[in-house]
């Protein structure tokens, strides 16, 4: 098989038993995911020796895989280990993105649907370095969240990550880094690429899960390690009016964990201690 060794970080992909440096070519123009979207793919990350809720990530990736009509062909045991594997082939000085996925090769009744029979996987590795915890800016997207009748919101699907992307695209036109993205009822939802969360007189908000937005593994972490500290964590629908009264904002996401907002449309902010400190809860546990 040709390898492209021209990936922009040091990567390794393990696929049909084994393992190629570099960005293998892997998807045809006639493959099911090429032309009709059926990949699935998850993301854990290793840094400072390493990775949090690996076994989480590895189990979500084949729920996902089974929400879009594809068979999970590897335990999450197995890609657990392989991620192991993998990580041996670095030098341990960057961080590095561990990504499990899925896709079909070919379509079932008319092509439409994915065929499980068809599903491949691959495991890959790179580096990736964490963005620094100093803070970024958010708008509000004029784009929503779609719905579970809608589109597949329960995986982490590929198909889903160019609304994500128009809605980054859409803020960074006007001078932002990120957006509030809503859904369809003009509820907050997430970020871009994000959960999100508030804090008001000391409580900590976050939006509840609705079948909108993927409720993270880092987010449900952070909502353990805050209440596990005696902070109290409330999931509730929330609007952008609550967010612009906010005394804090911040972010969590497997990327870079916790990440404070410091500007919300016209209103700057301060990167707040509930935000180290759910940083902190959440470094001192993964590095425990």
């Amino acid at each position: 098989m040709a390898v492209n060794t021209q990936a922009r970080t040091k990567t390794w992909t393990f696929v049909d038993g084994e393992w190629l440096e570099g960005n293998p070519p892997l998807i045809g123009p006639v493959s099911h995911a090429m032309w009709l979207g059926s990949t699935v793919f998850d993301g854990a990350r290793w840094f400072d020796g390493v990775a949090p809720d690996l076994d989480l990530h590895c189990q979500r990736v084949n729920r996902s895989a089974h929400a879009l009509g594809m068979r999970a062909t590897m335990e999450a045991e197995t890609i657990e280990s392989l991620a192991h594997e993998g990580l041996k082939k670095f030098d341990g000085k960057t961080a590095v993105y561990i990504k499990p996925m899925y896709w079909a090769e070919h379509g079932g009744y008319m092509s439409v649907p994915a065929d499980p029979d068809s599903t491949r996987f691959c495991l890959c590795l790179f580096e990736s370095p964490m963005i620094a915890s100093t803070g970024f800016s958010v708008t509000v997207s004029p784009f929503r969240r779609p719905t579970y009748e809608t589109a597949p919101t329960n995986a982490k699907a590929g198909c889903l990550y160019p609304n994500n992307g128009r809605a980054v695209m859409e803020a960074k036109s006007r001078g932002f880094d990120n957006a509030l993205v809503l859904d369809m009822l003009g509820n907050v939802a997430e970020t871009g690429t994000s959960n999100i969360f508030m804090v008001k007189d000391g409580v900590v908000f976050t939006p509840a899960p609705n079948g909108t937005f993927l409720s993270g593994i880092t987010r449900s972490r952070a909502i353990k390690l805050l209440r596990d500290a005696g902070t109290e964590v409330v999931e509730k629908s929330l609007s952008v009016a609550d967010f612009m009264d906010a005394d804090e904002i911040f972010s969590t996401g497997n990327h870079s964990k916790v990440v404070p907002v410091i500007k919300i449309e016209d209103r700057e902010l301060q990167a707040g201690p509930v935000a180290r400190n759910t940083r902190e809860l959440y470094m001192d546990w993964a590095h425990g």
